[in-house]
């Protein structure tokens, strides 16, 4: 075993390696930018070494100064964590170079799964079964479209390189298939550098089940399945294991199909294989095609943690240390059900827009495994992936962990920043999910009734008055303070009410109308009702959590409010993010919905268009600005006349 290693990484999965590090007796060198200074893994880590600026390609992607860094503290071996270097086959190489044990597969692994057209060849020699599509080389426009044509619309074109859904377009119709190309080989070349797609059936009724995998290099086993087709954005957000409705042959199927493509590549260390499903008939063993292979730790591996009682961490610094794998296929078993939410900053409404802001108040539930990588206090940046933390139960069967799970987020409390938890806690209720029937498509189909189901908590709305007025101070709660009035109103940003002490206790908060309020038995009592609010005064205002999430703001009546905007021309940033490109220039007309400039922020591209006709009068930002939510970017005047 090592004696110490360095976490090439950041946030919650430094953490979770640190933790396990500790268990082992093993010393744990973190390294950091600029914007992490004084983050969570730095604090836990034994050494720390400072990396560079906030910008990934400034600090966590240089692979030359995480090198260096090992190689002056001592470390033996460096754990990739996931994202940044980890699916890097020259950073692998560089590492090996170095005299140091990179901590997962090797630069020929990734390589070999590294681009999707040759990956997925390579698995049909494996006997690995694929999605019908194209992936040759002939990039002709007329040849793909042809392609197209003889798999059957409809079609998904996909960039070769890269992942996080960029490069990928459905198309229904051969009359939209020339400008979806277009559109994904724009995107393609601008993420990855290359242009190059690969055609594929699509499938109607998607779930993506994944299989986790682990390899000692000369042989492999699985772990059993793990389903992640809550997704919005392409992008994963309750996970689970195993997966609704397998079945026994199901299972044997898709783990030797995951076991084959594993040793086919001599794989060394975790990995994930991913399968596309058909499940609009159940699920059956010749339903289900390879879509691409992670050879690395994958976000959701709690799940098959709770579910195997392995700890996979543990196991990458076995095999690394040279041990052969820890255990045998026959000696793997999976006892009860596991689910993951990802708890991320990022305003749901909105269209899922990555949100910054610092945590004045973060509490977790007791009852569940938590993995985050911040602290009450901690600042989510505008340069990372907004996650706050990933939320993690176990039960018995599937209806008890999903229990629970809702249980864990209701009893969990963000406060200084835009969150999607009220979304998550509304995903646990939805009555499709709770009874296993998922696929790719739901978050997007029944996104309007999951943003209904959280509709005004008036209760929440009454209780926060209570907080912004100084009564839900434990000594107070809801009586009279020798210093305030007994009657006053109460204002916060976006709103005020009418607070009344009507006794020893009780109050009356009117909105709208009147609504009576009670401390009583241990717990508030809105206009007669029990309530399992819980209200949570913080350095931000106020936040009223158990039902849907209020948090109000106080008004500084001296406080200079900026303008908001409406109707002064000017295209502001919706969000923290990069600008990746702007498209006019000062003087340029342009028509209502052109393209003004492209924002990237947690891994996808948003395109900000002209809310009218008019002429650019100034252009404010300019590509590599990194720009916060409100920013200035573009203002228009309107066409003369």
């Amino acid at each position: 075993m090592f004696d110490k290693i360095l976490i090439a990484n950041r946030g919650e999965i430094a953490c979770r390696v640190i933790d396990t590090c500790r268990r082992l007796g093993v010393a744990t060198v973190a390294v950091y930018s600029d914007a992490d200074r004084d983050a969570r893994h730095v604090q836990m880590a034994d050494e720390a070494v400072h990396l560079g600026g906030p910008a990934p390609a400034d600090s966590y992607l240089r692979g030359d100064r995480v090198i260096a860094a090992a190689q002056a503290t001592g470390a033996q071996a460096i754990h990739p964590g996931y994202g940044f270097l980890s699916e890097n086959p020259d950073f692998v190489d560089a590492v090996v170079a170095a005299g140091l044990v990179f901590i997962g597969p090797s630069a020929a692994a990734i390589r070999a799964m590294g681009l999707k057209d040759a990956a997925k060849a390579l698995m049909e020699k494996a006997g690995v079964p694929v999605v019908p599509g194209y992936h040759g080389a002939d990039q002709d426009p007329d040849h793909l479209a042809a392609e197209a044509a003889r798999i059957g619309y409809p079609v998904l074109i996909k960039a070769v390189a890269g992942g996080g859904g960029k490069g990928m377009r459905r198309v229904d119709d051969p009359a939209a298939f020339a400008d979806a190309l277009e559109s994904a080989r724009s995107e393609a070349q601008g993420a990855f550098g290359n242009p190059a797609v690969l055609i594929e059936k699509y499938i109607l009724q998607p779930r993506h089940i994944e299989v986790q995998v682990f390899g000692d290099g000369a042989r492999a086993v699985h772990l059993y399945e793990r389903d992640c087709s809550l997704q919005r954005r392409h992008q994963k957000v309750i996970e689970e294991a195993p997966a609704p409705g397998m079945t026994p042959e199901m299972r044997e199927a898709m783990g030797g199909a995951a076991v084959r493509a594993a040793e086919a590549i001599g794989y060394a260390g975790a990995g994930t294989i991913e399968f596309i499903v058909d499940g609009a008939n159940g699920l059956r063993p010749d339903g289900f095609w390879f879509m691409e292979m992670n050879t690395r730790l994958q976000v959701e591996h709690p799940v098959t943690e709770a579910v195997t009682g392995i700890d996979l961490v543990e196991w990458q610094l076995r095999v690394a240390s040279g041990e052969a794998l820890p255990a045998r296929q026959q000696d793997i078993a999976m006892v009860g059900h596991a689910f993951e939410a990802r708890l991320y900053a990022e305003d749901v409404s909105a269209g899922f827009l990555p949100a910054t802001g610092r945590l004045a108040h973060l509490r977790f539930a007791d009852h569940a495994r938590i993995e985050t990588g911040v602290r009450p206090g901690d600042a989510i940046s505008p340069w990372y992936d907004p996650m706050i933390a990933k939320v993690v139960t176990h039960g018995a069967t599937r209806a008890i962990a999903l229990r629970a799970l809702e249980q864990a987020l209701v009893d969990t409390e963000v406060a200084g920043s835009v969150t999607n938890l009220d979304f998550l806690i509304a995903l646990t209720r939805h009555e499709g999910f709770k009874r296993g029937e998922v696929d790719t498509g739901l978050i997007a189909r029944d996104l309007p009734s999951l943003l209904d189901g959280g509709a005004e908590d008036r209760a929440a709305l009454v209780l926060g008055v209570i907080g912004l007025a100084g009564l839900a101070d434990p000594d107070i709660r809801g009586g009279a303070t020798l210093w305030q009035p007994l009657r006053r109103t109460i204002p916060w940003e976006g709103g005020q009410a009418v607070l009344e002490v009507t006794g020893p206790g009780a109050a009356r908060v009117t909105l709208d109308r009147a609504h009576e309020v009670r401390w009583q038995s241990g717990r508030w009592w809105v206009d007669g009702q029990p309530c399992r609010h819980r209200v949570v005064v913080h350095p931000a205002g106020v936040g009223v959590f158990g039902g849907r999430v209020v948090h109000l703001t106080p008004l500084d009546p001296l406080a200079r409010k900026a303008a908001d905007g409406a109707g002064d021309g000017v295209t502001r940033s919706p969000m923290p993010g990069l600008v990746k490109a702007v498209h006019v220039t000062a003087g340029q007309a342009v028509a209502a919905g052109d393209r003004l400039a492209v924002l990237e922020a947690m891994k996808m591209e948003h395109s900000l268009t002209a809310a009218a006709d008019g002429v650019v009068a100034e252009v404010l930002a300019q590509a590599g600005d990194q720009v916060e939510a409100g920013a200035p970017l573009i203002r228009l005047e309107p066409v003369d006349g």
